[in-house]
């Protein structure tokens, strides 16, 4: 039977809207395989931190513009948590125990020290600062321990808000990124041989794809050293998670007998408390605890290595087209100085701590 002219379109109000998470998914995979193509281009430059960039620019082209923040910000927001829990979890399986305590307790204690100094001058700083929201916390994540996946991790735990986010791994990605240009020239002036030019590298930079691209002009020595120290760093992040849940879960119940109200970011933007280690974090220990296992082959580490870096290249690629870089320009000179304040307090911490423990 034939519907009349009011039917049609009460019907096609009725209707849900089109789309849901996919386009803005499938945003993220051209995004991904643009990184990709970059990457392939210029080696030097890694995935993630074209993933990153080119996020930022799909945010402000005229063209992806009105996509970016319309029918596809579902998605990319999606693929900026959800998809940076997976890659998370998965980035657990390149650590093992027996990797961790070969490098010696001399070196663990050096990078528990550098690890602290970092995260907590940094965090002190951008209060100083006056740096809105959770910023100061997020980029002192990022500087401390693995730069946009710690970011992404405690934004999690922390209910930040989606643009907090965006300009801590804007101003993250641009530092370690930097870091590839600038180290290496100093690794004979600072008189550093191979093995102690890769520890300082894995102790000072961000993201484990911009240490590789910066330790890899040292040798081989330099490359595996330098890894070895940042997946250290890298099992710092799940305590780090723990301990801002902790605290979130302590502001809530602070809020709720002083203020009678679920604030505390409105009860981590759920109205629940978060878990002291969340199932992310679990899995990421789990996927330690597994590789160190030797259970799996070598081919599977390689394909779930693969895997890992697709979905931190997707969520990254997420969390750039969140940036607005009208806003991160009002904040442009704090937020910079927090940057360059950060970025020499962690090369000279750890460039210290490498000469005490050579």
């Amino acid at each position: 039977m034939a519907l009349t002219l009011r039917e049609r379109t009460t019907r096609t109000r009725s209707l849900p809207p089109l789309g849901g998470d996919a386009p803005g998914l499938l945003l993220a995979a051209a995004g991904v395989a643009a990184a990709l193509a970059v990457h392939a281009a210029v080696p030097a430059v890694p995935k993630l931190t074209a993933a990153v960039v080119l996020g930022m620019a799909a945010a402000h082209l005229p063209g992806l513009r009105p996509v970016v923040r319309g029918v596809a910000r579902p998605g990319l927001s999606t693929a900026g948590k959800r998809l940076m829990r997976l890659g998370i979890v998965l980035l657990g399986l390149k650590l093992s125990l027996g990797d961790v305590l070969g490098l010696g307790w001399v070196t663990v204690l050096m990078v528990l020290a550098v690890v602290a100094a970092t995260f907590g001058g940094t965090l002190w700083l951008g209060r100083r600062l006056g740096l809105p929201g959770d910023q100061p916390l997020l980029v002192a994540t990022g500087y401390s321990i693995c730069g946009a996946s710690a970011i992404g991790a405690v934004s999690q735990a922390s209910g930040s808000d989606e643009e907090d986010v965006a300009a801590s791994v804007a101003l993250v990605t641009l530092c370690g990124t930097l870091a590839i240009a600038v180290l290496p020239l100093l690794q004979h002036p600072l008189g550093l041989g191979e093995v102690e030019f890769g520890r300082w590298v894995g102790a000072s930079v961000h993201d484990v794809g911009q240490v590789v691209a910066t330790a890899q002009t040292g040798g081989p020595g330099a490359l595996r050293e330098a890894v070895l120290v940042k997946l250290m760093r890298v099992v710092l992040l799940a305590p780090l998670v723990a301990a801002v849940a902790v605290a979130v879960r302590r502001r809530q119940r602070w809020d709720k007998e002083n203020i009678g109200g679920a604030t505390a970011k409105e009860s981590v933007k759920s109205g629940s408390r978060p878990p002291i280690v969340p199932l992310f974090v679990a899995g990421f220990l789990a996927m330690i605890v597994l590789r160190t296992t030797g259970a799996l082959p070598e081919r599977a580490l390689t394909l779930a290595g693969d895997a890992q870096e697709l979905l931190l290249a997707a969520a990254l690629f997420g969390l750039g087209s969140a940036v607005h870089l009208p806003t991160m320009v009002r904040t442009g000179g704090r937020i910079a100085l927090l940057g360059l304040g950060s970025w020499v307090m962690v090369a000279g911490v750890s460039y210290a701590g490498v000469l005490l423990t050579a």
